[in-house]
């Protein structure tokens, strides 16, 4: 976990929190601290309580236990007043399914959505970043699944939010539309727009976020940068390198000690020659547990 940096610096601040359905704990004492400008991961599989987590975040479903304070503000009071209008318009929600209005072309929906916020995005540049310039007139009931989710992206980030909710949001994208909502994440975060990201797509993960927290059975198990995650900068790297005899591997905790040896048994260059470390997905899978593989 991140070291304490003041209440400031905090745009989600959870403490213990809890959520029961029909007997089971779907969340259970969950601690989580998100830094003003930070991209969060958070990881974990089908029923951990990831969308759980981020449906309590924003405001749209109740908490059992546990404090909650998200841009300063507790969510379960968010429907009550000015104040809670005023804090929803800083958020903004890409959902697992979100509902639109089929008649509306994406052009019309984008800016009757972008007229409720007090300072809004170009419609047209939001339009043009989510991949949907050549759809802005067609009708939403028309859209394909991958382009409805573009449109989601869309009525999430033309707000201008200082707080994203990002769940699963890339589902039925191509790689090409991938690729893009990515460039457009990264230019949010570096416009200072915090961000919290589900998704099962581990290269994502590791593309975006500064930090992943994985969850599992409604716990954090797990928390640190990409590169650290699950001790990976500590496992064991595997070398492998071609001999008369075939190809050769082995596992060590110091590579450049191993490849000087190898580069003077072959006197110089080593035929083959590949280093690897543990993946992100070999960090997590040996989180969650085998029983996930």
């Amino acid at each position: 976990m991140m070291k304490d940096m003041g209440k400031e610096s905090e745009a989600v601040l959870v403490r213990g929190l809890r959520k029961t359905y029909q007997g089971r704990q779907a969340v259970d004492g969950i601690d989580l601290e998100i830094n003003r400008g930070e991209v969060l991961a958070l990881l974990g599989p089908n029923g951990a309580g990831k969308t759980t987590t981020v449906d309590i975040l924003a405001g749209q479903r109740n908490r059992d236990a546990g404090t909650v304070e998200v841009l300063g503000m507790d969510p379960a009071n968010a429907g009550r007043g000015r104040q809670g209008r005023s804090w929803r318009a800083r958020i903004g929600i890409v959902a697992q399914s979100a509902g639109t209005l089929p008649e509306l072309t994406v052009a019309e929906l984008v800016s009757h959505i972008a007229s409720f916020y007090p300072c809004p995005r170009d419609p047209a540049e939001v339009i043009d970043r989510t991949g949907l310039t050549d759809k802005s007139q067609q009708r939403i009931g028309t859209l394909s699944g991958g382009q409805a989710r573009r449109l989601d992206v869309a009525l999430a980030v033309v707000g201008r939010p200082e707080l994203l909710f990002l769940d699963e949001p890339t589902t039925g994208f191509d790689p090409e539309a991938r690729r893009q909502f990515w460039d457009l994440i990264r230019q949010l975060s570096e416009d200072g727009t915090t961000i919290l990201l589900t998704t099962h797509y581990l290269e994502e993960a590791e593309a975006l976020a500064n930090r992943i927290a994985v969850i599992k059975a409604g716990h954090v198990i797990a928390q640190g940068a990409p590169q650290e995650l699950g001790g990976r900068t500590q496992g064991l790297a595997t070398v492998g390198w071609d001999t008369p005899q075939g190809r050769r591997t082995q596992q060590t905790k110091t590579p450049t000690s191993l490849l000087r040896d190898l580069a003077r048994e072959f006197s110089g260059e080593i035929p083959g020659l590949a280093v690897t470390r543990p993946t992100l997905e070999d960090a997590y899978l040996e989180l969650i547990g085998d029983s996930q593989r």
